[in-house]
């Protein structure tokens, strides 16, 4: 930012007085599950994923979730701070943050009933839909020993030289399992009614704060919503706010719904700043700053919550995998240059829940601070990319970005496939990484020939160091008799309308795309969104009812625009090879609005009668108007097998690569380090 120009968002960049210290901005980066916490040599890592983005602005980092117990851990082999000999690694965090300028704060989290081994503990021996698991019932001795664990964490916090402890009672951990009835059935000191289902809560916050001292962070991770029938009341969630505050809380944090609950809250599909309604209704009722979270991924959004005086921080996390200069590029104003979190959770949550490292579909980067590495070239090189989908945007950009000179080709338009994607209600955040691309190249100086085929002829001509052949794929055609009936249309030109389609549809394919077709032709327009969302998922924004769920009367359940069947051949779960955390959400979107899913299905033909199949060995007919093709895709490789014949130096990216089960993120990530090699 120019010397003079006025702050280009000044309550984001405003410090915020902690009375204590002074935070220098309104941003949070929110706590993230990693994986490295749990592997060996993980926390270097992890210490300069951290460094990383302290360096760059952020005005407070919260660690992913560490145990104060060993039944508390969420695996067996995840991290746990209970020991003086625990506190090296630690050290090496805090060390690393501050090193750069940077604060952070280490979150205390014990899993509860959602612990995926066999020691687990919760306030009821209540199993959680979720896992596999029914937890044993702690009795009063184990309560107050956990109480102590979690003081006993928060002091060796200190001494590991962290500014604070972030307590984790949201998203149905253990301290959020024994505040709701749902889920705490006790009868004793520590359930019945709200006063006492909250001692929990209250009392490691009162005797943290007794033991650390009053120049300690102690956030309260608070869920404002728990999206549960049996959850907490707005009364219940004020009256804990309140008694949190006064228990030595420094700030409240804001959590929305429980891992269990079947309403999405983190997903693209979720409107951006969906549940700032419910921090905007505590913030008046609060002495100490308060923090909201969720679906908040630009800084023009985050300056305009602080502004309208919603909250007086905000959280923000995916937002600082996709890019790690987040702070700075807003602190300068060039937001456009933000590499921005599209929610798509294929490289973040997707990835963790397999148990592999968590990173970033647009940012392969993200955790992988200390191994992919763009390093300046010292020789200049030629390098032409040919396709400018996923794959060939970041290669063009990341071998520019190193001091190459690029030269880019693209048929059509940038983005590739993502043009596809965000036509599909619910993806149309994936506009914003075609942006940051476009704008990449632009800054760096890829020279770009845009809607414009590149011939071998023309390309051989240019005589470049290497070829970077990102051309994608093709739909592969089944052999189904009838296939190329009137009827039958691509998903390509079904999605870029280029074909009509009829009232009555089946989809031959089931996955992702299939899916996305489906979700897209199954849509209804509505002026009337995002209202219409919180209806169609049951939550209620005016919080007349007592769990901030709407009565299933209440709940809009949005049909089809037309009948739709999708179909597969395999006889497994329709949707099973979706993304771990966001699949669900396509499932039941598609079965609450009729859409009729079909395995085990064997295609006979298509006629002016419609879809042939044999579904349980049954001859049946899908008497639709329209079939749509969605039965997988080819590489479009022909140009390099064209290249390679002249002796030239060519690397395959991307779905041109390989065609099958390829997605965005691992073309991202292929391309990136193909860049970092060139």
């Amino acid at each position: 930012m120019l010397s003079g120009q006025p702050e280009p968002y000044p309550h984001l960049f405003q410090p915020l007085e902690l009375g204590f210290t002074r935070l220098p901005n309104r941003v949070l980066m929110g706590s993230m599950h990693t994986g490295l916490e749990d592997v060996r040599g993980g926390y270097e890592k992890l210490a300069a994923f951290y460094a990383e983005r302290a360096a760059a602005g952020v005005g407070l980092i919260v660690t992913g979730g560490v145990s104060p117990t060993f039944r508390g851990r969420l695996a067996l082999t995840a991290s746990q701070l209970s020991y003086r000999w625990q506190l090296g690694k630690h050290k090496c965090l805090t060390k690393a943050v501050h090193a750069a300028g940077g604060r952070l704060c280490l979150q205390l989290l014990h899993a509860g009933r959602y612990a995926m081994h066999p020691f687990a503990l919760a306030p009821s021996a209540i199993r959680a839909p979720i896992s596999p698991i029914t937890p044993r019932a702690m009795s009063a001795r184990q309560i107050e020993t956990t109480i102590a664990a979690f003081v006993r964490s928060a002091e060796l916090a200190r001494e590991a030289g962290y500014d604070g402890v972030e307590v984790m009672g949201s998203e149905g951990y253990l301290i959020n399992e024994f505040l709701c009835a749902h889920s705490n059935q006790r009868d004793d000191d520590w359930g019945g009614d709200f006063a006492r289902r909250s001692r929990f809560a209250l009392e490691i916050v009162r005797r943290m704060r007794e033991r650390v001292g009053d120049d300690f962070i102690i956030i309260y991770r608070l869920s404002l919503l728990d999206l549960l029938p049996d959850g907490s009341d707005w009364h219940e969630v004020e009256q804990l706010a309140g008694a949190a505050e006064d228990a030595g809380a420094t700030m409240i944090n804001s959590g929305f719904g429980w891992h269990e609950v079947r309403i999405p809250t983190i997903a693209a599909s979720v409107p951006r700043a969906a549940f700032v309604f419910a921090s905007a209704r505590l913030k008046s009722r609060l002495r100490i700053p308060l923090i909201t979270s969720n679906r908040i991924n630009t800084p023009e959004l985050a300056e305009n919550i602080l502004a309208n005086g919603q909250a007086d921080m905000v959280s923000m996390a995916r937002p600082f995998l996709a890019d790690s200069e987040f702070m700075r590029k807003a602190a300068q104003g060039r937001a456009a240059s933000i590499n921005t979190c599209i929610a798509c959770n294929q490289g973040c949550l997707d990835r963790v829940f397999k148990k592999q490292r968590a990173t970033c579909m647009v940012n392969p980067r993200a955790g992988y601070e200390t191994e992919l590495n763009y390093v300046k070239t010292t020789v200049q090189k030629h390098i032409v990319v040919v396709g400018l989908g996923p794959a060939g945007m970041a290669c063009a950009s990341i071998a520019a970005e190193r001091g190459h000179k690029v030269t880019a080709f693209e048929a059509d338009k940038i983005g590739g496939q993502l043009n596809l994607s965000l036509r599909v209600p619910g993806k149309d955040e994936f506009a914003e990484t075609i942006r940051y691309f476009s704008n990449r190249m632009q800054e760096l100086g890829v020279e770009l020939h845009l809607g414009e085929s590149a011939s071998a002829e023309h390309l051989l001509a240019l005589d470049a160091d290497a070829y970077v052949i990102a051309t994608g794929v093709r739909p592969r055609i089944p052999e189904i008799e009838g296939i190329h009936h009137a009827k039958v249309h691509s998903y390509i030109d079904v999605i870029t309308d280029a074909a009509s389609v009829g009232e009555s549809v089946a989809i031959i394919g089931a996955g992702g795309i299939g899916f996305d077709v489906a979700t897209l032709l199954a849509h209804r327009a509505s002026s009337n969104w995002p209202e219409q969302w919180y209806v169609q998922w049951g939550i209620d924004v005016d919080e007349t009812s007592q769990h901030a769920l709407l009565e299933a009367a209440e709940v809009d359940v949005v049909r089809a625009a037309r009948k739709i069947y999708l179909c597969q051949r395999s006889s497994e779960k329709p949707g099973k090879h979706l993304g771990k955390t966001t699949g669900w959400i396509h499932r039941l979107s598609l079965r609450r609005a009729g859409v009729v899913m079909l395995n085990g299905v064997r295609y006979q033909r298509i006629d002016d009668a419609g879809l042939h199949i044999i579904k349980n060995q049954v001859a049946a007919i899908l008497p639709v108007d329209t079939v749509v093709v969605c039965a997988g895709q080819l590489p479009n490789n022909q140009l390099a097998e064209q290249l390679q014949r002249h002796g030239k130096t060519v690397h395959l990216i991307g779905g041109a690569r390989k065609a099958v089960e390829l997605d965005a993120e691992a073309a991202i990530r292929q391309a990136a380090m193909l860049a970092r090699d060139l």
